[in-house]
């Protein structure tokens, strides 16, 4: 996977975006197996636009169907706009795009208390809050949350109930 591709080209078209999941939680604590990168962008008509693209640069793949699969960039102007969650295939690795998110308010809302970062390489990125990532984590069905990430979460915002 080649995160810092993929986060530079999102970057370069000015997407706006937050990093959110493993990701997430891999570059600014502890490392984690994550097998895609995701993003939750500015739900608006021009910003969905520049992240079909970014994600047309990137050569990312997607399909509402395995019929209907393949690249975004043979796709019409505002395929984003068909569904909540993208999960697609690139050669840079696999990229989640999410419109919104379980358990946040809104986006510009997690924005205002989001965390600017940088990869090992430098590449630069804005992540979702400690506090709104362990909000996400909590939201999700018992069984899905990770417990282990939860634990540090709670640490770092200073929350030690257990869910």
């Amino acid at each position: 996977m080649n995160v810092d591709h993929i986060l530079s080209v999102m970057n370069h078209y000015e997407v706006r975006y937050l990093l959110i999941g493993g990701m997430n939680f891999l570059l600014r604590h502890k490392p984690v197996m994550t097998y895609d990168v995701d993003f939750w962008i500015d739900d608006t008509e021009p910003n969905r636009r520049a992240c079909e693209i970014a994600l047309s640069e990137l050569k990312a793949e997607w399909g509402a169907t395995e019929e209907e699969w393949g690249a975004v960039s043979l796709m019409s102007p505002g395929w984003l706009d068909r569904q909540a969650v993208y999960c697609m295939a690139s050669p840079s690795g696999a990229i989640d795009i999410f419109r919104n998110v379980r358990g946040l308010v809104s986006w510009s809302d997690s924005y205002k208390t989001s965390i600017t970062g940088h990869t090992a390489d430098g590449t630069a990125y804005q992540g979702l809050s400690d506090a709104d990532m362990l909000t996400c984590q909590l939201c999700l069905e018992p069984e899905s949350r990770k417990m282990d990430r939860i634990r540090e979460l709670q640490k770092v915002v200073g929350q030690h109930e257990h869910p």
